[in-house]
């Protein structure tokens, strides 16, 4: 009961932190570019804010976005991990490789986003673009949802590799534990995390969906197939972005 009490606390309390950041964010606005298309402030500086200052409030609101968004999918797995180990700090270190590899992905989608928003705020032929580019992102991204190389790192996402009795049970081996989920995790998402980098870091209807998706691959039965229909879907939206912006 306490494992179930404190991840539904984290739930809770990332939940409504992402909210406010996302409602933080709306309040601020965006900004209008070239090509009809508003620029998220969430990859600009703030007036005063140093780029150290900014850089930490980015992978803070990362981090509290990742967990909110995988928690859901990760907490069965988890609970299966403390119950063959009986041991809830063992756990913990699990949960803190997987977030850990999740907070590198942060790490490189920030200098990637800043540097694309600088280039589009300076060229103002490459914003106009910027719609199409986005819309081939999800285009790409649907269709990496129905390749084979999807099925295998979600079936290996699903097969949670891990200990059992004959495994030791130690912290180096949890840690790695996490790692190896979050790296089976971060391959397996990387066409839906495309779409929320490209079209929705402030659209909390975006995060839904995302985190929706993710979930029901990893919990529900026939996965592969609910990860292909999930790939029809983008790969439609992919061609309807791509047209509203010729």
């Amino acid at each position: 009961m306490a494992f179930l009490g404190v991840s539904a606390l984290l739930f809770v309390a990332s939940a409504a932190a992402t909210v406010g950041w996302c409602a933080s964010m709306s309040a601020i606005g965006g900004m209008p570019m070239p090509g009809g298309w508003t620029m998220s402030m969430a990859w600009m500086r703030m007036p005063g804010q140093t780029w150290p200052g900014f850089a930490a409030s980015f992978l803070g609101m990362w981090v509290v976005m990742m967990v909110a968004m995988m928690l859901p999918s990760l907490a069965p797995m988890l609970w299966r991990y403390r119950e063959a180990v009986g041991r809830s700090w063992l756990t913990a270190l699990v949960g803190g490789g997987y977030l850990f590899v999740w907070i590198l992905s942060g790490m490189a989608a920030l200098p990637l986003g800043v540097a694309l928003t600088t280039l589009a705020m300076q060229e103002p032929v490459l914003a106009r673009a910027i719609p199409i580019a986005a819309g081939v992102v999800v285009l790409i991204a649907g269709a990496y949802q129905l390749t084979a190389w999807k099925a295998r790192e979600l079936a290996s996402c699903r097969a949670e590799p891990g200990h059992g009795p004959t495994l030791p049970a130690d912290p180096a081996t949890a840690w790695r534990h996490g790692l190896r989920l979050g790296l089976h995790c971060s391959r397996c998402c990387v066409g839906l995390m495309a779409i929320l980098l490209v079209i929705g870091v402030m659209d909390l209807r975006v995060m839904a969906a995302v985190a929706a998706a993710i979930t029901i691959e990893r919990l529900a039965p026939a996965a592969e197939r609910i990860a292909r229909a999930t790939g029809a879907v983008v790969v439609g939206a992919g061609l309807v972005l791509i047209g509203n912006a010729l």
